[in-house]
């Protein structure tokens, strides 16, 4: 195949810096998955090897030029979802999903969906009543989820946010926890607590509490209550067995919103029960005003390793 070289222009020291990173790793992770040669000659980058590699690390460059322009943070699995959008023609989608701002932190960070995954994922919350978000661990259901409920209150949308899941995974090891049945389910339900306290601040949350508009509980304290005006969110539904998720999901009232956040690989249940969380999808998709999400490794946005480890397993699985 024909060699090829090409210049890039790269406008700051900065920018060449970041986009280099530590030790050089962004740039080592770009010539990994594209073939290419990247190195700096004056204020140009240069890129060369064969014509196909110059031009699949050209484009990818080029976005990731784009995006530090715009301040946004670019790291080692981020490069690596832009090169496989690129491979499958799709670059120009990398400055679609970072364009649309969810939600800001109390401390001005911006959240932005990370892959086209999460932005189909959001747009399906905004659009129905009642979403669910299956997934491997790390591709944001949860956290996106929250971020949503937060919007919807801080803009009056709804009167209180309701977080909660089943503690199907303590079983007997409840009895040995002290305290009552609060406190007990409480080491459960602290990965709810961590994202909120991040979406708004320990003492925002703490007033949203005492006004009764935030309301995190085990999924048990939802039996028999009809739930209005509300925005709940019920994680780690995996758990859930049949007529639990038929519980919950017809406890919705007026001006309600739902989202349903499950793992199906990491079903804690007994063997003769089957996920509620499983069943319902089955059974309610196609449904008007519901919408399912299906999100793979490729959305995994924590630490790359996780991605690799999520593809391992699910690997395995199927050769299973």
């Amino acid at each position: 195949m024909a060699q090829k070289q090409a210049n890039l222009t790269i406008d700051s020291m900065e920018h060449c810096i970041v986009l280099f990173g530590p030790h050089d790793e962004n740039v080592a992770i770009l010539q990994q998955e594209t073939g290419a040669t990247i190195s700096m000659r004056g204020d140009s980058l240069v890129v060369s090897g064969e014509e196909e590699q110059v031009d699949l690390a050209v484009s990818v460059a080029e976005k990731l030029l784009e995006m530090l322009r715009r301040n946004e943070t670019i790291d080692r699995s981020r490069i690596r979802y832009a090169v496989e959008l690129a491979r499958e023609g799709n670059v120009d989608s990398i400055e679609e999903v970072m364009r649309d701002v969810i939600a800001v932190t109390y401390r001005g960070k911006q959240i932005k969906s990370k892959t086209l995954g999460q932005k189909k994922y959001v747009e399906l919350m905004r659009k129905n009543l009642l979403t669910f978000s299956v997934g491997p661990a790390g591709t944001g259901k949860t956290y996106l989820a929250m971020a949503m409920a937060v919007v919807a209150l801080k803009n009056k949308e709804v009167e209180r946010i309701i977080l909660t899941r089943p503690a199907v995974e303590a079983g007997e090891k409840l009895g040995f926890l002290p305290g009552d049945l609060a406190q007990k389910v409480d080491p459960y339900l602290r990965p709810l607590y961590d994202a909120m306290y991040d979406m708004m601040g320990l003492e925002a949350y703490q007033r949203f509490v005492e006004r009764g508009a935030i309301e995190v509980a085990p999924l048990a304290y939802m039996r028999g209550r009809t739930l209005s005006e509300s925005f709940v969110i019920l994680d780690e539904a995996q758990n859930t067995t049949s007529e639990q998720m038929k519980m919950f999901l017809t406890r919705m009232g007026e001006g309600t919103r739902m989202v349903v956040t499950g793992d199906v690989t990491q079903i804690d249940l007994p063997r003769d029960k089957r996920s509620g969380l499983v069943e319902a999808v089955a059974i309610l998709e196609g449904t008007p005003g519901i919408g399912i999400a299906r999100l793979t490794p490729r959305d995994v946005v924590r630490h790359e390793l996780v991605r690799l480890i999520v593809s391992a397993y699910e690997k395995k699985e199927r050769r299973r």
